[in-house]
Protein backbone atom coordinates (compact mmCIF):
# COMPACT_ATOMS: atom_id res chain seq x y z
CA UNK A 1 0.00 0.00 0.00
CA UNK A 2 0.92 3.49 -0.46
CA UNK A 3 1.07 5.76 2.30
CA UNK A 4 -1.00 9.00 3.01
CA UNK A 5 1.94 11.74 2.36
CA UNK A 6 3.32 9.91 -0.53
CA UNK A 7 -0.03 9.30 -2.22
CA UNK A 8 -0.20 13.26 -1.66
CA UNK A 9 2.79 13.90 -3.25
CA UNK A 10 2.14 11.70 -6.17
CA UNK A 11 -1.10 13.60 -7.08
CA UNK A 12 0.03 16.77 -6.27
CA UNK A 13 3.31 16.41 -8.87
CA UNK A 14 1.42 13.66 -11.30
CA UNK A 15 2.15 16.23 -14.40
CA UNK A 16 5.35 16.66 -13.52
CA UNK A 17 8.68 15.49 -15.34
CA UNK A 18 9.53 12.93 -13.52
CA UNK A 19 13.76 13.03 -13.31
CA UNK A 20 13.64 16.16 -12.45
CA UNK A 21 11.36 15.74 -9.32
CA UNK A 22 13.61 12.64 -8.10
CA UNK A 23 16.61 15.13 -8.78
CA UNK A 24 14.87 17.57 -6.23
CA UNK A 25 13.34 15.22 -4.11
CA UNK A 26 14.77 12.02 -4.13
CA UNK A 27 16.50 11.74 -0.82
CA UNK A 28 13.28 13.05 0.96
CA UNK A 29 12.85 10.98 4.22
CA UNK A 30 8.92 11.51 4.73
CA UNK A 31 7.92 9.73 1.53
CA UNK A 32 8.72 6.39 -0.25
CA UNK A 33 10.62 8.62 -3.51
CA UNK A 34 10.85 5.62 -5.96
CA UNK A 35 7.29 4.20 -5.32
CA UNK A 36 6.24 7.92 -6.17
CA UNK A 37 8.34 7.79 -9.01
CA UNK A 38 6.92 4.59 -10.70
CA UNK A 39 3.73 5.66 -9.85
CA UNK A 40 4.08 9.36 -11.49
CA UNK A 41 5.70 7.60 -14.40
CA UNK A 42 2.75 5.14 -14.81
CA UNK A 43 0.07 7.62 -14.45
CA UNK A 44 1.80 9.48 -17.50
CA UNK A 45 1.63 6.37 -19.62
CA UNK A 46 -1.65 5.65 -18.63
CA UNK A 47 -3.29 8.83 -19.53
CA UNK A 48 -2.25 8.88 -22.97
CA UNK A 49 -2.61 4.70 -23.34
CA UNK A 50 -5.25 4.02 -20.96
CA UNK A 51 -7.44 7.23 -20.60
CA UNK A 52 -9.85 5.24 -18.60
CA UNK A 53 -7.14 3.98 -16.26
CA UNK A 54 -5.95 7.21 -15.81
CA UNK A 55 -8.94 8.48 -14.73
CA UNK A 56 -9.84 5.96 -12.28
CA UNK A 57 -8.58 6.66 -8.47
CA UNK A 58 -6.94 4.29 -6.62
CA UNK A 59 -4.91 2.35 -9.59
CA UNK A 60 -1.62 0.87 -8.45
CA UNK A 61 0.75 0.78 -11.75
CA UNK A 62 3.36 -1.27 -11.82
CA UNK A 63 7.24 -0.88 -13.21
CA UNK A 64 7.87 0.66 -16.23
CA UNK A 65 8.39 -1.90 -18.38
CA UNK A 66 4.82 -3.62 -17.96
CA UNK A 67 3.24 -0.30 -19.05
CA UNK A 68 4.91 -0.09 -21.85
CA UNK A 69 4.34 -3.79 -23.16
CA UNK A 70 0.69 -3.68 -22.36
CA UNK A 71 -2.14 -3.10 -24.82
CA UNK A 72 -3.53 0.16 -25.30
CA UNK A 73 -7.39 1.46 -24.71
CA UNK A 74 -8.55 0.91 -28.01
CA UNK A 75 -7.02 -2.77 -28.87
CA UNK A 76 -8.18 -3.98 -25.59
CA UNK A 77 -11.57 -2.24 -26.41
CA UNK A 78 -11.22 -4.24 -30.17
CA UNK A 79 -10.48 -7.49 -28.49
CA UNK A 80 -13.35 -7.34 -25.88
CA UNK A 81 -16.15 -6.73 -28.96
CA UNK A 82 -14.63 -9.72 -30.60
CA UNK A 83 -14.82 -11.83 -27.70
CA UNK A 84 -18.46 -10.90 -27.14
CA UNK A 85 -18.80 -11.97 -30.66
CA UNK A 86 -17.07 -14.94 -30.48
CA UNK A 87 -19.21 -16.25 -27.42
CA UNK A 88 -22.46 -14.72 -27.90
CA UNK A 89 -24.58 -15.07 -24.87
CA UNK A 90 -22.94 -17.84 -22.96
CA UNK A 91 -20.24 -15.71 -21.27
CA UNK A 92 -20.11 -16.77 -18.35
CA UNK A 93 -16.20 -17.88 -17.95
CA UNK A 94 -12.98 -16.24 -19.03
CA UNK A 95 -9.38 -16.68 -18.32
CA UNK A 96 -6.55 -14.32 -18.77
CA UNK A 97 -3.59 -16.57 -19.11
CA UNK A 98 -0.73 -14.08 -18.89
CA UNK A 99 -2.44 -11.21 -16.71
CA UNK A 100 0.32 -8.58 -17.13
CA UNK A 101 -0.72 -5.02 -16.17
CA UNK A 102 -4.60 -6.58 -16.88
CA UNK A 103 -5.72 -3.81 -19.49
CA UNK A 104 -7.04 -6.79 -21.80
CA UNK A 105 -8.41 -8.79 -18.14
CA UNK A 106 -10.34 -5.68 -17.46
CA UNK A 107 -12.03 -5.20 -21.05
CA UNK A 108 -12.85 -8.66 -21.44
CA UNK A 109 -13.81 -9.73 -18.47
CA UNK A 110 -16.25 -6.97 -17.85
CA UNK A 111 -18.58 -9.15 -20.36
CA UNK A 112 -17.99 -12.25 -18.38
CA UNK A 113 -19.22 -13.38 -15.21
CA UNK A 114 -16.28 -15.09 -13.82
CA UNK A 115 -12.99 -13.94 -14.49
CA UNK A 116 -9.69 -15.93 -14.06
CA UNK A 117 -6.46 -13.51 -13.88
CA UNK A 118 -2.92 -15.38 -14.12
CA UNK A 119 0.35 -14.22 -13.75
CA UNK A 120 3.71 -14.99 -12.09
CA UNK A 121 4.70 -12.12 -11.20
CA UNK A 122 3.82 -11.14 -7.70
CA UNK A 123 3.76 -7.25 -7.60
CA UNK A 124 1.78 -7.58 -10.99
CA UNK A 125 -0.70 -9.63 -9.31
CA UNK A 126 -0.87 -7.15 -6.37
CA UNK A 127 -1.85 -4.33 -8.62
CA UNK A 128 -4.51 -6.60 -10.64
CA UNK A 129 -6.07 -7.81 -6.94
CA UNK A 130 -5.91 -3.44 -6.12
CA UNK A 131 -7.00 -2.46 -9.95
CA UNK A 132 -8.95 -5.25 -11.57
CA UNK A 133 -12.29 -4.39 -9.17
CA UNK A 134 -11.59 -1.11 -9.59
CA UNK A 135 -12.04 -1.27 -13.50
CA UNK A 136 -15.63 -2.85 -13.21
CA UNK A 137 -14.39 -6.99 -12.51
CA UNK A 138 -16.77 -7.99 -9.81
CA UNK A 139 -16.32 -11.71 -9.54
CA UNK A 140 -12.35 -12.30 -10.30
CA UNK A 141 -9.78 -14.54 -9.41
CA UNK A 142 -6.39 -13.80 -9.08
CA UNK A 143 -3.68 -16.50 -9.62
CA UNK A 144 0.23 -16.23 -9.32
CA UNK A 145 1.51 -19.03 -10.99
CA UNK A 146 2.66 -20.15 -14.43
CA UNK A 147 0.27 -20.06 -17.19
CA UNK A 148 0.88 -23.58 -18.18
CA UNK A 149 0.49 -25.08 -14.50
CA UNK A 150 -2.72 -23.44 -14.26
CA UNK A 151 -3.82 -24.46 -17.33
CA UNK A 152 -3.16 -27.96 -16.92
CA UNK A 153 -5.70 -27.54 -13.43
CA UNK A 154 -8.68 -25.36 -14.82
CA UNK A 155 -11.84 -26.17 -15.23
CA UNK A 156 -13.28 -25.21 -19.06
CA UNK A 157 -13.38 -21.63 -19.94
CA UNK A 158 -15.91 -19.83 -22.80
CA UNK A 159 -12.87 -17.93 -23.62
CA UNK A 160 -8.93 -18.40 -22.81
CA UNK A 161 -6.88 -15.04 -23.94
CA UNK A 162 -2.32 -15.36 -24.25
CA UNK A 163 -0.33 -12.81 -24.11
CA UNK A 164 2.44 -14.65 -25.01
CA UNK A 165 6.06 -12.47 -23.62
CA UNK A 166 7.83 -11.38 -26.28
CA UNK A 167 10.94 -11.12 -24.59
CA UNK A 168 14.19 -13.66 -24.55
CA UNK A 169 16.14 -14.06 -20.66
CA UNK A 170 18.44 -10.89 -21.87
CA UNK A 171 15.75 -8.42 -22.46
CA UNK A 172 15.74 -8.96 -26.26
CA UNK A 173 12.40 -8.80 -27.94
CA UNK A 174 11.45 -11.70 -30.44
CA UNK A 175 9.06 -12.63 -32.77
CA UNK A 176 8.68 -16.57 -33.53
CA UNK A 177 6.04 -18.24 -31.13
CA UNK A 178 8.29 -20.99 -29.80
CA UNK A 179 10.81 -18.06 -28.85
CA UNK A 180 7.75 -16.49 -26.70
CA UNK A 181 6.65 -17.59 -23.07
CA UNK A 182 4.55 -19.80 -22.97
CA UNK A 183 4.83 -21.02 -26.47
CA UNK A 184 1.68 -21.36 -28.06
CA UNK A 185 1.95 -23.80 -30.06
CA UNK A 186 3.73 -26.33 -27.79
CA UNK A 187 0.27 -25.92 -25.81
CA UNK A 188 -2.04 -25.80 -28.81
CA UNK A 189 -4.09 -29.24 -28.04
CA UNK A 190 -4.16 -28.43 -24.20
CA UNK A 191 -5.34 -24.81 -24.48
CA UNK A 192 -8.12 -25.96 -27.06
CA UNK A 193 -9.08 -28.63 -24.61
CA UNK A 194 -10.03 -26.15 -21.97
CA UNK A 195 -12.15 -23.65 -24.09
CA UNK A 196 -15.21 -22.99 -26.73
CA UNK A 197 -12.44 -20.44 -27.86
CA UNK A 198 -8.75 -18.84 -27.38
CA UNK A 199 -7.79 -15.55 -28.50
CA UNK A 200 -3.66 -15.26 -28.94
CA UNK A 201 -2.02 -12.16 -29.11
CA UNK A 202 1.54 -12.39 -31.22
CA UNK A 203 3.92 -10.05 -32.53
CA UNK A 204 2.75 -7.82 -35.37
CA UNK A 205 6.64 -9.12 -37.05
CA UNK A 206 5.54 -12.39 -37.32
CA UNK A 207 4.73 -13.97 -40.67
CA UNK A 208 0.97 -15.04 -40.70
CA UNK A 209 1.52 -17.99 -43.20
CA UNK A 210 4.31 -18.92 -40.40
CA UNK A 211 1.74 -18.97 -37.58
CA UNK A 212 -0.71 -20.52 -39.23
CA UNK A 213 1.61 -23.61 -40.27
CA UNK A 214 2.48 -23.82 -36.06
CA UNK A 215 -0.93 -23.48 -35.01
CA UNK A 216 -4.14 -25.70 -35.26
CA UNK A 217 -7.46 -25.06 -34.83
CA UNK A 218 -7.41 -21.19 -36.40
CA UNK A 219 -10.73 -19.50 -36.98
CA UNK A 220 -10.07 -16.26 -37.39
CA UNK A 221 -6.67 -14.18 -37.95
CA UNK A 222 -7.37 -10.84 -36.90
CA UNK A 223 -4.52 -7.62 -37.74
CA UNK A 224 -4.91 -4.92 -35.52
CA UNK A 225 -3.69 -1.34 -36.51
CA UNK A 226 -4.13 2.15 -34.81
CA UNK A 227 -4.04 5.29 -36.98
CA UNK A 228 -2.11 3.13 -39.41
CA UNK A 229 0.49 1.51 -37.81
CA UNK A 230 0.53 -2.07 -37.03
CA UNK A 231 0.10 -3.34 -33.12
CA UNK A 232 -1.56 -6.43 -32.68
CA UNK A 233 -1.82 -9.94 -34.52
CA UNK A 234 -5.06 -11.97 -33.05
CA UNK A 235 -5.25 -15.27 -33.73
CA UNK A 236 -8.73 -16.25 -32.88
CA UNK A 237 -8.63 -20.65 -31.88
CA UNK A 238 -11.20 -22.67 -31.49
CA UNK A 239 -11.57 -25.61 -29.21
CA UNK A 240 -12.20 -28.88 -30.13
CA UNK A 241 -15.41 -29.75 -29.35
CA UNK A 242 -16.79 -26.48 -31.96
CA UNK A 243 -13.90 -26.68 -34.69
CA UNK A 244 -14.40 -26.70 -37.99
CA UNK A 245 -12.57 -27.66 -41.34
CA UNK A 246 -13.18 -23.99 -43.02
CA UNK A 247 -10.42 -21.94 -44.29
CA UNK A 248 -10.02 -19.03 -41.77
CA UNK A 249 -11.07 -15.21 -42.21
CA UNK A 250 -8.46 -12.32 -42.16
CA UNK A 251 -9.87 -9.40 -41.03
CA UNK A 252 -7.63 -6.46 -41.58
CA UNK A 253 -8.88 -3.89 -39.28
CA UNK A 254 -7.29 -0.17 -38.84
CA UNK A 255 -8.40 1.60 -35.84
CA UNK A 256 -8.83 5.51 -36.99
CA UNK A 257 -9.90 8.27 -34.14
CA UNK A 258 -11.73 5.36 -32.66
CA UNK A 259 -13.71 4.57 -35.89
CA UNK A 260 -13.47 0.56 -37.16
CA UNK A 261 -12.34 0.18 -40.48
CA UNK A 262 -12.10 -3.74 -41.47
CA UNK A 263 -11.67 -5.54 -44.45
CA UNK A 264 -12.64 -9.40 -44.22
CA UNK A 265 -11.05 -12.39 -46.90
CA UNK A 266 -10.10 -15.81 -46.62
CA UNK A 267 -7.24 -16.79 -49.08
CA UNK A 268 -8.90 -18.39 -51.49
CA UNK A 269 -10.79 -14.99 -52.11
CA UNK A 270 -7.49 -13.08 -52.13
CA UNK A 271 -6.08 -16.39 -54.65
CA UNK A 272 -9.52 -16.09 -57.18
CA UNK A 273 -9.55 -12.31 -56.82
CA UNK A 274 -9.83 -10.72 -60.16
CA UNK A 275 -7.19 -7.79 -59.93
CA UNK A 276 -6.92 -5.21 -63.04
CA UNK A 277 -3.50 -3.46 -63.50
CA UNK A 278 -2.85 0.27 -64.30
CA UNK A 279 -2.04 1.20 -67.92
CA UNK A 280 -1.65 4.95 -66.81
CA UNK A 281 -2.38 6.63 -63.81
CA UNK A 282 -5.91 7.93 -63.07
CA UNK A 283 -6.85 11.02 -60.81
CA UNK A 284 -6.33 9.29 -57.67
CA UNK A 285 -3.98 7.39 -56.06
CA UNK A 286 -4.71 4.72 -52.83
CA UNK A 287 -1.72 3.33 -49.81
CA UNK A 288 -3.83 0.55 -48.42
CA UNK A 289 -2.78 0.61 -44.33
CA UNK A 290 -0.77 -1.44 -42.55
CA UNK A 291 -2.85 -4.27 -41.61
CA UNK A 292 -3.95 -5.26 -45.25
CA UNK A 293 -0.34 -5.19 -46.27
CA UNK A 294 0.45 -7.35 -43.12
CA UNK A 295 -2.57 -9.36 -44.13
CA UNK A 296 -2.21 -9.82 -47.35
CA UNK A 297 -5.52 -8.81 -49.43
CA UNK A 298 -3.92 -7.14 -51.97
CA UNK A 299 -5.47 -8.35 -54.88
CA UNK A 300 -8.87 -8.62 -52.85
CA UNK A 301 -8.70 -5.00 -52.07
CA UNK A 302 -8.76 -4.12 -55.80
CA UNK A 303 -11.39 -6.00 -56.78
CA UNK A 304 -13.65 -4.62 -53.74
CA UNK A 305 -13.08 -1.02 -54.08
CA UNK A 306 -13.12 -1.25 -58.14
CA UNK A 307 -9.64 0.14 -57.94
CA UNK A 308 -6.42 -0.77 -60.25
CA UNK A 309 -3.19 -2.01 -59.18
CA UNK A 310 -0.20 0.05 -60.46
CA UNK A 311 1.51 -3.38 -60.65
CA UNK A 312 1.91 -7.10 -58.68
CA UNK A 313 4.25 -5.86 -56.75
CA UNK A 314 4.11 -2.37 -56.03
CA UNK A 315 1.28 -1.95 -53.67
CA UNK A 316 -0.19 1.20 -54.57
CA UNK A 317 -3.52 1.90 -56.57
CA UNK A 318 -5.44 4.43 -58.59
CA UNK A 319 -8.73 5.39 -60.32
CA UNK A 320 -10.77 8.22 -61.96
CA UNK A 321 -13.21 8.29 -59.68
CA UNK A 322 -12.54 8.91 -55.65
CA UNK A 323 -13.12 5.70 -53.65
CA UNK A 324 -14.05 7.48 -50.40
CA UNK A 325 -14.09 4.18 -48.02
CA UNK A 326 -10.86 2.75 -49.51
CA UNK A 327 -8.96 1.55 -46.42
CA UNK A 328 -6.24 3.43 -45.81
CA UNK A 329 -5.07 6.75 -47.42
CA UNK A 330 -6.77 8.52 -50.57
CA UNK A 331 -4.40 10.86 -52.52
CA UNK A 332 -5.31 13.26 -55.54
CA UNK A 333 -2.77 13.03 -58.13
CA UNK A 334 -1.19 16.36 -59.17
CA UNK A 335 1.83 15.20 -61.77
CA UNK A 336 4.09 12.48 -62.18
CA UNK A 337 7.06 11.84 -64.21
CA UNK A 338 9.80 9.35 -65.52
CA UNK A 339 12.92 8.84 -62.85
CA UNK A 340 15.33 10.99 -64.57
CA UNK A 341 16.99 13.94 -62.62
CA UNK A 342 15.50 16.46 -65.59
CA UNK A 343 11.77 15.50 -65.14
CA UNK A 344 12.40 15.33 -61.97
CA UNK A 345 13.49 19.02 -61.66
CA UNK A 346 10.42 20.21 -63.64
CA UNK A 347 8.16 18.63 -61.62
CA UNK A 348 9.17 19.72 -58.31
CA UNK A 349 10.38 23.15 -59.19
CA UNK A 350 9.30 25.59 -56.65
CA UNK A 351 9.00 22.92 -53.55
CA UNK A 352 11.17 22.71 -50.68
CA UNK A 353 9.51 20.13 -48.52
CA UNK A 354 7.79 16.62 -49.81
CA UNK A 355 6.79 13.31 -47.88
CA UNK A 356 8.71 10.64 -49.65
CA UNK A 357 7.32 6.95 -50.06
CA UNK A 358 9.24 4.46 -52.14
CA UNK A 359 7.32 1.19 -53.05
CA UNK A 360 8.74 -1.48 -55.60
CA UNK A 361 11.44 1.09 -56.58
CA UNK A 362 15.17 0.84 -57.77
CA UNK A 363 16.20 3.99 -55.36
CA UNK A 364 16.14 4.91 -51.46
CA UNK A 365 14.21 7.82 -50.02
CA UNK A 366 17.39 9.66 -49.67
CA UNK A 367 18.17 9.24 -53.13
CA UNK A 368 15.37 10.90 -54.41
CA UNK A 369 15.56 13.26 -51.19
CA UNK A 370 19.42 14.50 -52.31
CA UNK A 371 18.13 14.36 -56.12
CA UNK A 372 15.43 16.82 -55.82
CA UNK A 373 17.15 18.64 -52.40
CA UNK A 374 13.66 18.37 -50.60
CA UNK A 375 13.50 18.73 -46.94
CA UNK A 376 10.88 16.49 -45.01
CA UNK A 377 7.49 17.83 -44.78
CA UNK A 378 4.63 19.82 -46.12
CA UNK A 379 1.56 18.87 -48.11
CA UNK A 380 3.41 17.20 -51.06
CA UNK A 381 3.64 13.84 -51.35
CA UNK A 382 6.02 11.74 -53.59
CA UNK A 383 5.63 8.09 -54.40
CA UNK A 384 8.44 6.02 -56.33
CA UNK A 385 6.81 2.73 -57.64
CA UNK A 386 7.21 0.69 -60.66
CA UNK A 387 3.72 0.01 -63.35
CA UNK A 388 2.96 -2.95 -64.71
CA UNK A 389 4.59 -2.05 -68.02
CA UNK A 390 7.94 -1.89 -65.87
CA UNK A 391 8.17 1.99 -65.88
CA UNK A 392 9.62 3.50 -62.96
CA UNK A 393 7.70 6.76 -62.01
CA UNK A 394 7.26 9.31 -59.15
CA UNK A 395 3.95 10.28 -58.67
CA UNK A 396 3.40 13.86 -57.41
CA UNK A 397 0.09 13.98 -55.19
CA UNK A 398 -1.78 15.97 -52.25
CA UNK A 399 -3.71 13.47 -49.63
CA UNK A 400 -7.34 14.15 -50.28
CA UNK A 401 -8.58 15.20 -46.46
CA UNK A 402 -7.27 15.49 -42.90
CA UNK A 403 -8.89 12.19 -41.65
CA UNK A 404 -6.55 9.98 -43.17
CA UNK A 405 -3.79 8.48 -41.22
Amino acid sequence: MIDEKTAQFIEAHKTDDVRDLMLKYGNRQDIDARTAAVQIRGWQIARKKLPEWAETEGIIYPEHISMEQCSSEQTSHYKAVLAERLCGEERERFADLTGGLGADTAAIGRNFGHTVYVERNEELCRAAENNLPKMGISDIRIVCDDSENVLNKMESQDLIFIDPARRDENGGKTVEICDCTPDVSALNDQIRNKCRFAMIKLSPMLEIKSAEKELKGIKEIHVVSVDGECKETLFVLEGHQTSSSEEPIIVCTNIVRGEIQELSFRRKEELEAECRYASTLGHYLYEPNASILKGGGLKFAAQKYGVYKLSQNSHLYTSDVPVEDFQGRIFEIIDECAFSPKDMKAMMKGEKKANITVRNFPATVADIRNRCKLKEGGDIYLFATTMADGRHVIIKCRKMNAKQT
